[in-house]
């Protein structure tokens, strides 16, 4: 089990016995795991927070089912990475904003980049590599994004993952493997994209 998943099992039978305030102490204790999760997944604060609110309500009302033994950590995950992927399925119903839009200016209290003020340069181009990370993830399909930010960002156990995700261990390696060969492959071609844009500098004569 994951820090606090004993006294998180604690409280969830206190919860299911009447003891409603033991809700608060759970926000208290995964309210910070679930919502970076969450943030990075979507990449939108106000939307993560959203659906951080969510999923302490599907806590509250599947409390019944939280069985004795089993670690809270992979049941609020899995709860919050369901919202993530139905949230992601309802968005490409209805989309609203442009990958641009989505990428841009996301950078908030819960991923910072460290930067001496004197060197802008070296600022600008961190940032730019963050939005090129950041659109790369957005485009990796919800398994492979759900794997790798639960192992890269949570520390999340193959085990644990694959309790999330609903494979094998064996699976989680795979999709690990899968998800950074898609992300090194998309940075690549970004970059070279990048390159082949940038105008040729021609020496002056004389």
């Amino acid at each position: 089990m994951r820090p606090n998943d004993e006294r998180s099992a604690e409280l969830m039978q206190a919860l299911v016995a009447g003891r409603q305030v033991a809700l608060n102490e759970l926000m208290a204790l995964w309210e910070g795991p679930l919502l970076r999760f969450i943030f990075r997944y979507v990449q939108r604060e106000a939307e993560a927070r959203d659906l951080v609110q969510e999923t302490f309500v599907r806590v509250y009302l599947k409390r019944e089912s939280f069985r004795p033994g089993t670690s809270f950590s992979t049941w609020a995950f899995t709860i919050a990475a369901n919202l993530c992927r139905n949230q992601r399925r309802w968005q490409g119903r209805h989309p609203t904003l442009s990958l641009d839009e989505v990428t841009a200016g996301a950078v908030t209290g819960h991923e910072q980049l460290a930067c001496p003020r004197s060197c802008p340069d070296q600022a600008a181009v961190q940032s730019e590599r963050m939005a090129a990370l950041k659109a790369a993830v957005a485009e990796l399909t919800h398994d492979l994004r759900t794997t790798l930010l639960l192992y890269e960002y949570e520390g999340l156990s193959y085990r644990e993952i694959a309790e999330v995700v609903g494979c094998s261990e064996k699976g989680v390696e795979s999709r690990l493997s899968r998800a950074r060969a898609r992300l090194r492959k998309m940075l690549a071609d970004q970059l070279d994209t990048e390159r082949s844009a940038q105008p040729m500098l021609v020496p002056q004569q004389g």
